[in-house]
């Protein structure tokens, strides 16, 4: 039976496109991915996921090592628009921009749903504590929490396998969490794993997520640098990806 719902998933999985060096997979819209997760008969899908940006696909195509992490994960998503343009360009079709923390917040809620235990790691102290006091209140079966700086991380393998969890999320930054996803994978496969970057602070609110507007326009982007000048360094690499773009090379 298990084989049987494997390959049954992998047949709705969606085209893949290339874009650079990854291969990313066209979804149409982000329901299509949380039920490919967590399916109605609760069987969540035993994996990871990783969202896919222009920088992703520039940091890839230079670092074997990072391009290795990404094409690891089972499910890799378009996250930035960059990449979302290209692959409507290649498809001619619809392909749906699935920002990971939205991604992250209707998971968590799909999973206070069907009752799945989540575990999640990472993050400050004071910021993981408001995270699990929220999804607790939001009705999410939240099993475990242990913030980003333990030190012991056997101890942290051991009490997820007493846990039994079935979605970990953990909040460290690419690629350490991704690293971390595939260690703590060996130790505990039956269960989905997702790396979610600053996730946990902006669903706090101790981050301020670009206000609505911005998203729409798909500007967060341009939002952070005019919060962090200091990312202008990091926007102008991209001026390779839009080059790639305009040349047709992604």
């Amino acid at each position: 039976m298990p084989d049987m719902m494997q390959t049954a998933r992998q047949q709705a999985m969606p085209e893949q496109v290339k874009i650079g060096v990854i291969e990313v997979a066209a979804f149409n819209d982000m329901t299509v991915l949380l039920e490919y997760i967590v399916p109605a008969s609760g069987a969540v899908f035993a994996g990871s996921a990783i969202a896919v940006n222009p920088e992703k696909v520039l940091t890839a195509s230079d670092n074997t090592s990072l391009r290795d992490v990404i094409e690891a994960a089972d499910i890799r998503y378009a996250d930035g628009i960059g990449v979302v343009k290209a692959m409507r360009r290649r498809l001619k079709r619809h392909v749906a921009r699935i920002p990971g923390c939205e991604l992250w917040q209707a998971l968590m809620v799909r999973a206070a749903q069907y009752q799945v235990p989540v575990f999640i790691i990472g993050a400050k102290p004071q910021v993981l504590a408001q995270t699990h006091d929220k999804l607790i209140a939001g009705g999410t079966l939240v099993v475990g929490a242990v913030d980003g700086y333990f030190k012991d991380e056997a101890a942290l393998i051991a009490q997820i396998k007493q846990c039994d969890p079935r979605i970990i999320t953990v909040a460290m930054g690419s690629p350490r969490q991704e690293l971390l996803i595939q260690r703590l994978q060996q130790a505990h496969p039956d269960c989905f794993y997702m790396g979610v970057g600053g996730t946990y602070d902006v669903y706090t609110g101790n981050v301020k997520r670009a206000p609505a507007l911005w998203c729409k326009l798909n500007l967060e982007w341009a939002y952070r640098l005019v919060l962090q000048p200091s990312r202008i360094g990091r926007q102008l690499g991209l001026m390779r990806y839009l080059w790639w773009y305009w040349t047709g090379k992604v």
